[in-house]
């Protein structure tokens, strides 16, 4: 009996197009190029993303369940499973339990961790950010703007945080928009050091919703708005970590680690 192997990459999904292609679309991709012998499928987690984008543009993505259905259907028995999430928090927790749910269904099932999941990651991730940053001088600060959870396997904002510190860039900050440590250390830092200019960026899988609205809007709320009237020029760079193909290849490696293959 065939053998027949599927790839499914979990995203919470996004509304903005422009940047989908170039961060979901994109890590996708080079899943597929890493596992050419699997058929890939997708699955968006946020139902409110899911709708909105099917209202607008027509466009169906299935949830993590309807993906499962679907790859089972098609007569899939091995299945390897890659989380295109930024940290083990709220959303990678429920896709655990529904594959939890579906595991008897395969003859294998097998899934790889979100981006940061490790104090390896960490430290990846942050040689990475300071090698795309490295313009960034002394005079000058870079802050990054996670998303932030209410279910926290690692407190990744804050080591993020201090690994910039320990590798001597105490230029580089990290806050978030929901939850803790929201955009107080951020600020506090600002005040610290009084940067001639702030640069904002999205620690986010894309620059969707919270990096065009909460980090780059003109609501005072802001945090363009709020970090400029500590008295530095800011600029927003509206790129989603998914942009960078040294961040891709971490989603790459975390599969290929799941499947036993070498990285």
């Amino acid at each position: 009996m065939e053998n027949k192997k599927a790839l499914l990459a979990v995203s919470f999904g996004t509304s903005h197009e422009e940047t989908r292609k170039k961060t979901i679309d994109a890590i996708e991709k080079d899943l597929q190029d890493a596992f050419p012998d699997r058929k890939l499928f997708r699955a968006w987690t946020s139902g409110f993303i899911r709708r909105k984008v099917e209202k607008t543009t027509g466009i169906r993505y299935d949830s993590a369940e309807e993906a499962l259905e679907r790859i089972i259907s098609e007569g899939f028995s091995d299945l390897l499973v890659q989380p295109v999430h930024m940290a083990p928090g709220e959303e990678y927790g429920r896709l655990k339990e529904t594959l939890e749910k579906y595991r008897m269904s395969f003859v294998s099932l097998k899934d790889g961790k979100p981006l940061l999941s490790c104090m390896d990651d960490i430290e990846r991730l942050a040689d990475a950010v300071i090698d795309l940053f490295s313009g960034v001088s002394e005079n000058e600060m870079l802050c990054l703007m996670g998303h932030g959870s209410s279910v926290q396997e690692l407190p990744v904002y804050d080591l993020l945080d201090q690994c910039f510190r320990e590798k001597g860039r105490d230029n580089i900050c990290v806050g978030t928009v929901e939850f803790e440590p929201g955009i107080a250390p951020v600020i506090q830092r600002v005040r610290e050091r009084r940067p001639v200019k702030v640069y904002l960026a999205p620690l986010l899988v894309v620059a969707g919703d919270h990096a065009v609205n909460d980090m780059a809007g003109d609501d005072p709320d802001s945090w363009k708005m709020r970090i400029g009237s500590e008295g530095p020029a800011v600029e927003c760079i509206l790129k989603g970590m998914g942009e960078y193909g040294g961040v891709r290849r971490m989603y790459v490696d975390h599969a290929k680690q799941a499947a036993g293959k070498r990285c």
